[in-house]
């Protein structure tokens, strides 16, 4: 309700200026505007994409309007949305744009561009005890966990290392995931070339088995904290977005007891460094799993052709051979009375 009125007192005093206040006051009244009040047929990336464009304008504007006569109740409802403004442009959950509802949609921004995108599909399953039926033994079990659309994300972008946070269930899971860019040799050992690829070099699991909704009859519950040790996934060209319709499965070892978190990673699409515009993907690279099965769906096409070109070649020389064998057999005479001279 605060938001609302502040932004109506806003809209009432821009109202009161001359036309060249009407950016400033557009954008900071549409900048309260739930998206469920947005207009019929409007996208709702395109509403996402037009806050943070009006949060920009905002900026621009208000050093040159903020002097203007009368304008100091409007002043200060405009820095309280551009407080809120600038925050939730580090950070932008679009889950809820994804037609697939397994599939999450994270945007990360610094200086008011796209520093990192990640698009994927993730299943945890977890091991946790409970207490055997005879009160002394512990049973293994286990417990599917994914990420709800409503999660809170957090990450920063730096130019040789970016992190990615996705917290939920009032940060009973935290989802980490730890980027790197680096120099490596690429190619064969003939023709091996000095290059620059980004990885994900460290993926964490924080849980707490207290959440009943999870763990149930959990014994000893508490906070565990699940973490790869050496990795090096998801090994991309620097420049390029990394992409993998194949589940990449990952292995992490829990505080709890040493037990193994299972993370499998699905239709995935994610680029950490290097994005050149606004909630657009680089140029693909696709996943080695992903070049083989499109290798394997590509075979029996090609086979096929291979196959129908050969059975064509092998018939056209047949017709050629039999028409040159014709012509090569001596004509016999259609006149019968040339017969008696033979």
């Amino acid at each position: 309700m605060h938001e609302r009125h502040c932004g109506i007192r806003l809209y009432d005093k821009l109202h009161e200026q001359s036309d060249a206040a009407a950016s400033l006051h557009f954008c900071a009244s549409f900048r309260l505007l739930p998206v469920r009040d947005a207009a019929r047929g409007v996208s709702h990336a395109h509403l996402r994409l037009l806050r943070l464009r009006c949060a920009e304008d905002l900026r621009e504007n208000w050093s040159t309007r903020g002097s203007l006569p009368g304008f100091s109740s409007a002043r200060v409802c405009a820095a309280r949305a551009l407080s809120r403004v600038s925050a939730e442009a580090e950070v932008e959950n679009l889950s809820g744009l994804s037609p697939n509802p397994d599939r999450d949609i994270f945007v990360v921004r610094e200086n008011g561009s796209t520093c990192m995108m990640a698009e994927f599909a993730v299943k945890f399953l977890i091991p946790f005890d409970v207490l055997a039926l005879n009160g002394i033994d512990l049973i293994t079990e286990q417990t599917s966990v994914s990420i709800p659309r409503g999660a809170e994300i957090a990450g920063k972008c730096g130019a040789r290392e970016s992190e990615l946070h996705i917290s939920w269930v009032n940060s009973a899971f935290t989802f980490r995931i730890f980027f790197l860019k680096e120099n490596r040799m690429m190619g064969s050992d003939g023709n091996a070339e000095e290059s620059e690829v980004w990885k994900i070099n460290k993926v964490q699991l924080v849980y707490d088995t207290s959440d009943m909704t999870h763990f149930v009859n959990a014994y000893n519950p508490g906070k565990h904290t699940a973490s790869t040790h050496r990795l090096s996934a998801l090994v991309t060209p620097a420049g390029r977005s990394y992409v993998c319709a194949a589940q990449q499965t990952l292995t992490l070892i829990s505080t709890d007891h040493q037990k193994g978190v299972t993370v499998s990673m699905y239709d995935i699409q994610v680029q950490a460094f290097d994005i050149q515009s606004d909630f657009i993907f680089s140029e693909p690279y696709k996943c080695i799993t992903d070049q083989r099965e499109q290798l394997e769906q590509m075979l029996p096409l090609v086979l096929g052709l291979i196959l129908g070109l050969i059975i064509v070649i092998t018939i056209s020389v047949y017709h050629f051979h039999l028409k040159l064998t014709a012509q090569q057999q001596p004509q016999l005479p259609r006149d019968r009375s040339l017969y008696k001279n033979m």
